[in-house]
């Protein structure tokens, strides 16, 4: 078990705490500026208290390649409102102004922090508030890219498994991993489908004779139910495109955002939350 490991920090203290209340946790998934920089932000202020324990926030990019229709319009409708990866920064910003302890966690390609500058990026990643990253194109072969650098600035780089990392490959999967492992729980892109409980759970198991870091699972979770099945296997369970789509549809013709748009997330992500609060390992 080479993964780094912090014993410190929010991601560590709130699966601290989800295992003291005996339960598996909720993750959500929202992208920056969808459908605009104000509701954006309104909805990410409140997914803590409609019940989210950890939040991934989508930096926007124009060629997601591993994400489905529903995140990859999402992106598209970010750029298109002018969001940009320092945007994104001052978001986490403007969230970490009322919320000291939620963990918040970047997820996206690597181009736009290559980009932006790696060395400036990591700095104003740390203080703006966040958690970690969840770099879906960069490799472990590339560690020494924007890993390693990660880690020594305090950030956690938390490394995804699929169904196809065998045992041979998963301990450089897990090598440098820190916060948990996120377990797609389906190959293929983002949104698309489920996969089946009883494969969920024989996965976690395999993954945690590898590793005693926190097991998440994504990738088509759409329904309470599904999130409480999920949640009760692994130690937390990851919504994302369900959400988005509930930022396209609260969209009209003109992709003009709808009185209450916010709102009908938020109430979405409370009823997640029950499903997962109510699936008691």
């Amino acid at each position: 078990m080479s993964e780094r490991r912090s014993d410190s920090g929010r991601l560590a203290k709130r699966f601290s705490a989800l295992k003291a209340e005996g339960r598996g946790g909720l993750v959500t998934f929202m992208t920056a500026g969808d459908p605009d920089y104000e509701i954006s932000l309104e909805i990410l202020k409140g997914l803590p208290a409609a019940g989210a324990d950890i939040i991934e926030v989508g930096m926007p990019f124009s060629d997601p390649m591993a994400d489905g229709p529903a995140i990859q319009a999402a992106s598209l409708r970010a750029l298109k409102s002018g969001m940009t990866l320092a945007k994104t920064l001052q978001m986490v910003r403007a969230f970490r102004e009322d919320d000291k302890d939620t963990p918040l966690i970047l997820m996206g390609y690597y181009n736009p922090i290559y980009s932006y500058g790696n060395a400036r990026f990591l700095e104003e990643a740390r203080e703006s508030g966040v958690d970690g990253l969840i770099i879906v194109d960069l490799p472990p072969e590339e560690d020494e890219e924007l890993c390693l650098p990660a880690l020594d600035a305090g950030l956690n780089f938390i490394r995804l498994a699929t169904p196809t990392t065998d045992d041979k490959r998963l301990p450089k999967v897990l090598s440098n991993t820190s916060g948990f492992v996120y377990y797609v729980s389906i190959m293929g892109i983002t949104g698309t489908r489920s996969a089946a409980s009883a494969d969920i759970e024989a996965a976690v198991a395999r993954l945690k004779r590898h590793t005693d870091l926190p097991v998440v699972v994504g990738f088509g979770i759409k329904t309470p139910e599904q999130a409480a099945e999920v949640a009760k296997a692994a130690d937390a369970a990851v919504v994302g495109s369900a959400l988005v789509s509930r930022i396209a549809e609260g969209l009209d013709g003109d992709g003009k955002p709808s009185t209450g748009l916010a709102r009908s997330v938020l109430d979405f992500v409370a009823e997640l939350a029950g499903g997962v609060r109510g699936a008691r390992a």
